[in-house]
């Protein structure tokens, strides 16, 4: 059996975290197989454009960045692209120069904070992933259907890589090639408006992916349910959560979403009821929804979604820096993470909108999402409130996991850009071992009895 390990921005997803669902339609498929044909000449094998933008700036892509066979990461990874200096940087002064190529969330930063900035890097289009994903995914773009909120006849690969609706495009967001299995340990703050950091969450943390099993088939995935994610996690702190412990599994029917809790207070297992969308998260000290982890863990049936099309913008990329330093601290600013320690590129992104179906209910009505074409990852995002004002900027950094191969995200963040109030998660830089790729674990270790006990304190 093949190893390989999955981003922390799926790993880190607690049971109050629903998979996404597509919005109620006919059944449908996604592109003729004369389309899905595109997938291997002018498209990349996971749906972006091969070629280079016309000035330059945005190379083509020639397979992304892979180790070989043989390569095993553990322990801290390394920067790859450590010798790369900025291109330029982007400031308060120059931010009108680069306005066309930030979202919304960006500019609103430069303004509240007058010292925020981006460091631009030479464009390096690195996602890449194993043989086995990219045929899977050339099947889905053909078999791969919705039917109201279920996603069928999808297995092992980008679902939609074609899309031509902005729930397809959604889909993508959660289903990103990221890997099959692994353990991670990483810490989430809080920082408030004066800039004090507050620890909210030290998890331990095992998944599993059987939608991406490289031993798995359709046909199996589909008869034992559909279970795409299952998770356990474990809290070593605060002193408050320690012992805490969450095992979730999701469904492509989010409807069978099930989560258990185990309750140090009470000694006992729960199952926890349904959580979603544009309720707080304890995790995050309730400055987040549950919608707004790792930039988007929604449910895609409070919305209308429609892609208003593809843009060249400065995104956050081969974020390995951010894990260089050995201290939280060193990373953590007053008012954002340290710019030093990041790194933006120029990519084309799917920027897709959502707006408050009929008859729904959210605190945010309209979101924007930027979803990179060659990963799917939803790397921004803005979010408006019901009078129409820009309320929270998110976002997440995806990093090079050569030994996977993948390039994903570890860490996300957002920025409340009314109360000043921030927040981080998957911050690894403290941890001996911060990700550690495994086999896949046997399903006994995501069932409610094997909570107990290893989370007694």
């Amino acid at each position: 059996m093949k190893t390989c390990s999955t981003p922390l921005s799926l790993a880190l997803t607690l049971a109050s975290i629903l998979a996404s669902t597509v919005a109620t339609a006919p059944a449908r498929a996604a592109v003729s197989e004369a389309e899905a044909a595109r997938l291997a000449s002018e498209l990349t094998p996971l749906g972006g454009e091969r070629a280079g933008n016309k000035a330059g700036t945005i190379p083509a892509w020639t397979g992304g960045y892979a180790a070989t066979a043989a390569a095993r990461i553990t322990g801290r990874r390394p920067d790859p692209f450590a010798a790369d200096k900025p291109l330029y940087t982007v400031t308060a002064a120059n931010v009108a120069e680069h306005a066309p190529q930030l979202s919304d969330g960006l500019k609103a930063m430069f303004k509240k904070y007058p010292d925020f900035r981006l460091n631009v890097y030479p464009t390096r289009r690195t996602a890449s992933a194993p043989a086995y994903v990219y045929e899977n995914t050339r099947l889905n773009a053909t078999r791969a259907r919705l039917n109201a909120d279920v996603l069928s006849g999808a297995f092992g690969g980008i679902p939609f890589p074609i899309p031509k609706t902005g729930d397809e495009a959604m889909w993508n967001a959660v289903m990103f090639w990221g890997g099959a299995a692994y353990r991670f340990d990483a810490n989430g703050y809080l920082v408030t408006a004066t800039g004090s950091p507050v620890l909210t969450v030290d998890v331990k943390g095992e998944l599993n992916r059987p939608y991406y099993y490289e031993d798995g088939d359709r046909a199996a995935f589909e008869k034992q349910g559909g279970v795409h994610a299952e998770i356990k996690v474990t809290n070593s702190g605060p002193p408050v959560r320690v012992g805490e412990a969450v095992i979730s599994k999701l469904y492509t029917d989010s409807s069978k979403d099930v989560a258990w809790m185990y309750l140090t207070g009470q000694r006992r297992v729960r199952k926890l009821p349904s959580a979603c969308c544009d309720t707080p998260t304890p995790q995050t000290a309730g400055v987040m929804t549950f919608d707004e982890q790792f930039v988007f863990r929604g449910r895609l049936e409070r919305f209308d979604w429609k892609v208003i099309g593809k843009q060249e913008m400065l995104i956050p990329y081969n974020a390995n820096r951010l894990n260089v330093p050995e201290r939280d601290a060193d990373v953590l600013g007053k008012n954002f993470v340290n710019p030093d320690h990041l790194r933006w590129e120029l990519h084309r992104v799917w920027v897709v909108e959502g707006t408050l179906r009929a008859g729904q209910r959210h605190t945010m009505p309209r979101s924007r999402y930027y979803l990179d074409e060659d990963t799917w990852i939803p790397v921004l995002a803005d979010r408006w409130d019901a009078q129409g004002n820009l309320w929270r900027t998110l976002g997440q950094y995806p990093i090079v996991l050569p030994d996977v191969p993948a390039t994903a995200p570890l860490t996300f963040y957002m920025h409340d850009l009314v109360s000043g109030a921030w927040y981080v998660n998957g911050l690894m830089n403290a941890k001996a071992t911060p990700m550690e790729v495994v086999p896949k674990f046997s399903d006994s270790n995501f069932q409610p009895d094997s909570l107990a006990g290893k989370s007694v304190r």
